[in-house]
């Protein structure tokens, strides 16, 4: 197997990571390769790629290391977190030009473990795979799934569980907990060699700190933006599982909204709701505020950065409600959208809530039968309809029909893979795969993953998997 690897962030200050090799696993199986993404990548798969996807065997080039990097886990700071399961192997520059991490997650403990066995077991690595390529097919800026293997040893969390491991891509794993890692312990060297790393490489048109927290702040925004047109939560936006580059990263106890309601968290350790749906832009502008804490060090006026950051940090709403009305109106036909129209579209999400519509359906089905269909208050959503329409582009239909995914990788049906997966059948993991990544086409075939759960297939729980 060859990858093509050119490993800049080993390159940066030792302080910044860990030398750490894999730790090899007692009988790996392939569960999927991603094929068109490793050509993408200029990698050529070889008879030992199941055992290099497994951390068995190391390619050529290869530096494995576990990035060091802190955080505030739901608002309470945490300074000593790093990559605990998680170990990069490298990174290539794709047939576009971009950098990409290659790293094996699952992988073994490594110095920042913590006590734990560093490994993961299937359902998290099939609930990632699944989440994360349907997201990039979706047009979401997000980490891809690269290979995942089965280990042929059990992990142990509440029972003996399967284990296995994904191969993850990413433009980095560089995190807002990176910069606090640095800033927190009074590193400037390696929180200025970061920052120009940062810069070079995701943002270089970006002159200094603040114009990186700037070029972050549009960035992220528009990323929550897209994940509340999409009906989605993240469920875990920790400083640490926000990635610099506006890339979705840590697809832990993340899941897609069936019936609406805004204040809908699927996270089992999410007790309080701080992560809910409707929290996720609130949430967003206060991590971005933790990264320009983390920035002010490297100003030569503390002052006056303060004062500059903070402006900058409470332009975030704004940038995020351009941004939300543009994903929203497109959503509905409409493509010159105005302030009044943010009013349509909150009167749309009332009524899912109160009749606790379908998110996915009633989007994908605007303008037919099957959205009215959506609601008990039918009256209520016909008025609203004339509304809308009176608002809708010519083009509308072919707009809404390229804004709205008609297939999401549901609770219910990557619970049923995963599953299936626990006893040997991949079958319905591949199915659901094949569904995901084509989500705005609907065949025979696929129509069933339409299909919102009943109350006997709702999953309203999901956990982080470590």
């Amino acid at each position: 197997m060859k990858i093509p690897f050119d490993n800049s962030y080993f390159r940066l200050p030792a302080q910044m990571h860990a030398a750490q090799l894999p730790t090899p696993v007692k009988d790996p199986q392939i569960i999927a390769v991603n094929t068109p993404l490793a050509d993408k990548l200029g990698i050529t798969l070889g008879d030992d790629a199941t055992a290099v996807f497994a951390g068995n065997s190391i390619p050529d080039g290869a530096n494995p290391l576990a990035q060091a990097y802190a955080g505030h886990q739901f608002g309470n700071w945490n300074p000593q977190l790093g990559d605990g399961r998680a170990i990069l192997l490298g990174e290539v520059v794709d047939s576009d030009g971009i950098r990409r991490d290659i790293q094996l997650k699952g992988a073994g403990p490594t110095p920042f473990s913590r006590r734990g066995d560093g490994r993961a077991w299937l359902g998290p690595v099939m609930r990632e795979y699944l989440m994360s390529e349907a997201m990039y097919a979706m047009g979401v800026p997000t980490t891809r799934a690269l290979a995942a293997v089965t280990t042929g040893e059990d992990v142990y969390r509440e029972e003996p569980l399967p284990g296995a491991i994904i191969t993850r891509v990413a433009q980095s794993h560089i995190r807002v907990g990176t910069f606090q890692f640095f800033a927190a312990r009074g590193d400037l060297e390696a929180l200025q060699a970061l920052t120009d790393h940062v810069i070079a490489r995701h943002y270089p048109g970006a002159d200094g700190p603040a114009a990186l927290l700037d070029a972050v702040i549009e960035r992220y925004a528009r990323l929550i933006a897209r994940w509340m047109g999409l009906g989605f939560i993240h469920g875990v936006m920790n400083t640490d599982n926000v990635a610099i580059a506006g890339e979705t990263i840590d697809y832990g106890p993340c899941a897609f909204i069936d019936h609406f309601h805004p204040d809908t968290v699927f996270s089992s350790i999410d007790q309080y709701g701080r992560y809910a749906y409707s929290n996720q832009p609130g949430i967003g502008a206060w991590n971005m505020a933790q990264f320009a804490t983390a920035l002010i060090p490297l100003m030569d006026d503390r002052d006056q950065a303060i004062e500059g950051f903070t402006a900058a940090v409470n332009r975030f709403p704004d940038v995020y409600q351009s941004a939300w009305l543009r994903v929203f109106a497109t959503k509905l036909g409409i493509t010159n959208p105005v302030a009044e129209d943010v009013t349509l579209i909150n009167d749309l999400l009332d009524l899912m809530a109160k009749d606790s519509a379908d998110f996915t359906n009633v989007f994908a089905n605007i303008g037919q039968l099957q959205a009215r269909d959506q609601f008990l208050d039918r009256s209520a959503f016909d008025t609203w309809e004339v509304r809308r329409q009176a608002r809708a582009s010519a083009d509308a239909e072919t707009v809404m029909a390229q804004a709205n995914p008609q297939i999401i990788p549901r609770n219910h049906r990557i619970e049923e893979a995963i599953q299936a997966g626990r006893h040997g059948d991949m079958a319905p993991f591949h199915a659901l795969l094949a569904a995901v990544t084509q989500p705005y086409k609907l065949t025979p075939e696929t129509e069933k993953y339409t299909r919102a759960p009943t109350m006997d297939e709702r999953v309203t729980r999901t956990f982080c998997g470590t």
